[in-house]
């Protein structure tokens, strides 16, 4: 089979990386791919949003199955566009990819269907939303409604800090048109878990749960980011409670599109946090997580091509999906500056031989003249297995030890919670 992915960060590296290891997989291209996906995939230089560029493409490299990575593509309708020329592909269509693409329209899907989340109110007025601010005080969640790239979501622990994330996101608009509205969510307490699983439009069968640390500096601190590192399992989180999220969230979410007469097909990702009265839901993405894919993934056992044709053809039911008992850790090496504006060009240096049990994903890295250099905000995704969780994270934090670059920075403390 000849595979086309698509993206450019460390999620689409840890796809194709799966994909190679398919005995059924003849050839893998990406678009646009990145400096470390170059060794395994052949990159092309297409803007992932180019639908008609890739359709063609698809068409003249006789691609017998595309798989979509980032959520950008899935909100313009890739997947129906490329359904409508005959071609297979592997994510929800538009209709079903707004559970990413508006947070409002996830948050009233939940309420209608009674599935647990945090009070909330959407605004499209700032003066509205710094009132209503002002009103439940702080701490308190501003999201932008749009896609922000894991940016959009600010933890405000005072009023005035609430009131300068909504000036932010509706009147400075630094995230274009996806702070046009905002959603205010209450504040809740607890650990957070991401919970993917696989969905077919009837059959939902989840993935093994990870842990995404999404704030920028150790203890959870500073913004967030699209994820500073991820673990697999959380031990600290017992399978009574995942196994309650899949029964309260997971399926009823399935079901939910299905009352909506709205198809799913794809990857469903739940970010949860697991609260006193049991987990409830942060935020629903269309599509497998960003660091978390690259502590899942090299958890499978099951050909990830077998699972991508059962899910397209509405055969999940038959698909017997088998993952490894070790653990994972990824801790993501970022640019200086990161979240914020940093510099690219740094060269990267010391970066090992994959094996079977380490792989240093590549995020945004580029090659030029026969070096690896960063070309954006999270760079490395160094990513170990062992026998637990504190032997995956020391052979993690070794690699990290041998790979530098100007001004790179990391947080210490991926997993530290589940050590506990």
């Amino acid at each position: 089979m000849r595979i086309l992915v698509i993206g450019n960060g460390g999620r689409e590296h840890a796809l194709v990386w799966k994909l190679a290891q398919s005995e059924k997989v003849t050839k893998i291209y990406c678009v646009p791919g990145n400096g470390g996906i170059e060794s395994l995939a052949a990159c092309v230089s297409l803007s992932v949003t180019d639908l008609d560029g890739l359709v063609r493409f698809a068409k003249e490299a006789g691609i017998d199955l595309t798989v979509v990575g980032p959520e950008v593509p899935l909100l313009e309708g890739i997947v129906d566009r490329f359904e409508a020329e005959g071609l297979r592909i592997f994510g929800p269509r538009k209709a079903a990819a707004q559970i990413e693409g508006s947070k409002r329209f996830a948050k009233e899907l939940m309420v209608q269907y009674g599935i647990p989340t945090a009070r909330f109110r959407s605004f499209t007025d700032a003066e509205q939303a710094k009132k209503y601010v002002r009103e439940q005080g702080a701490p308190i969640v501003v999201k932008a409604d749009g896609l922000a790239a894991g940016k959009g979501v600010v933890v405000a622990h005072s009023v005035e800090q609430a009131e300068q994330a909504i000036a932010q996101a509706m009147e400075k608009q630094v995230f274009g048109d996806a702070g046009k509205e905002v959603v205010i969510e209450e504040f809740l307490n607890g650990q957070e878990i991401s919970l993917m699983a696989f969905l077919d439009g009837k059959t939902l069968q989840p993935m093994v749960a990870a842990q995404d640390h999404k704030p920028v500096y150790d203890h959870d601190q500073g913004p967030n980011t699209g994820g500073m590192g991820a673990c697999s399992p959380v031990p600290q989180i017992p399978q009574h409670v995942i196994d309650q999220a899949i029964q309260t969230i997971l399926l009823p979410t399935a079901e939910a599109f299905r009352e909506e007469g709205i198809e799913y097909r794809g990857v469903l990702y739940a970010g949860l946090m697991v609260t006193p009265e049991g987990p409830k839901v942060i935020e629903f993405n269309a599509r497998f997580g960003d660091p978390e894919t690259q502590v899942v993934l090299p958890r499978l056992k099951t050909d990830l091509i077998d699972i991508l044709l059962s899910v397209i053809g509405g055969r999940l039911a038959d698909q017997k999906i088998e993952w490894n008992e070790e653990a994972a850790v990824c801790v993501v090496m970022a640019a200086g500056g990161y979240p914020g504006s940093y510099e690219k060009g740094k060269v990267i240096v010391g970066l090992p031989r994959d094996t079977r049990d380490q792989v240093v994903f590549h995020a945004g890295t580029k090659k030029a003249d026969g070096q690896i250099t960063t070309a954006g905000g999270r760079v490395l995704g160094v990513t170990a297995l062992g026998s637990g969780i504190a032997e995956a994270r020391e052979k993690a934090y070794q690699l990290v030890q041998q790979i530098s670059f100007a001004q790179a920075h990391y947080r210490t403390d991926i997993a530290a919670k589940a050590l506990k």
